[in-house]
């Protein structure tokens, strides 16, 4: 196998059995791993590929298939994907058996409550990991934060809150002075 190939599978199938939380638990980690210390991809490459996985359809992890494409093409694709998917399915099947016969448990309960806080943790970790990659300027840092705080405390439709977004970046780079 190649090797680049296996270190495709070596990067993507811990992460894919550790993703507790969904996918964007491990964009933090993909990141590091793939700009940082693999050197498979610059930075703004990584916002881009990352930006391009979540106007996609689909869960947040595709962005694995597109580092696999632009590692190795349409095999490092493949590759990724059953990576990033094949070890995190078999980890919820197994998990989910065991789980429905122990509900209303202690330990149970005590894990659904330690878990929720390290899935969010998980997940600020990568906003910020995306954040970084793409060096986000002060207003991209500022908009992220005034968008996050709209989102939790009202039930502004996100639609809405995107379109008012690029409308302020519309008015700060392209209005003339």
């Amino acid at each position: 196998m190649d090797n680049v190939l296996l270190r495709i599978i070596l990067l993507f199938a811990p992460l894919s059995a550790l993703s507790f939380g969904g996918g964007q638990t491990i964009i933090a980690d993909i990141q590091i791993q793939s700009v940082s210390v693999y050197h498979w991809l610059s930075g703004q490459e990584f916002a881009d590929l990352f930006a391009i996985s979540r106007v996609s359809p689909g869960p947040t992890t595709l962005i694995s298939a597109l580092i696999g494409w632009h590692l190795e093409g349409f095999v490092g694709a493949i590759v990724a994907t059953l990576a990033m998917y094949i070890p995190s399915s078999t980890v919820f099947v197994t998990v989910t058996l065991f789980w429905h016969k122990s509900e209303g448990t202690r330990w149970r309960r005590a894990i659904e409550r330690g878990l929720a806080p390290v899935a969010v943790g998980l997940i600020f970790a990568g906003a910020i990991a995306v954040m970084q990659s793409m060096h986000a300027t002060t207003l991209a840092w500022a908009t992220t934060a005034i968008a996050a705080c709209v989102v939790y405390f009202t039930k502004l439709n996100p639609y809405i809150l995107m379109s008012a977004v690029a409308l302020v970046y519309v008015a700060v780079f392209y209005m003339p002075l």
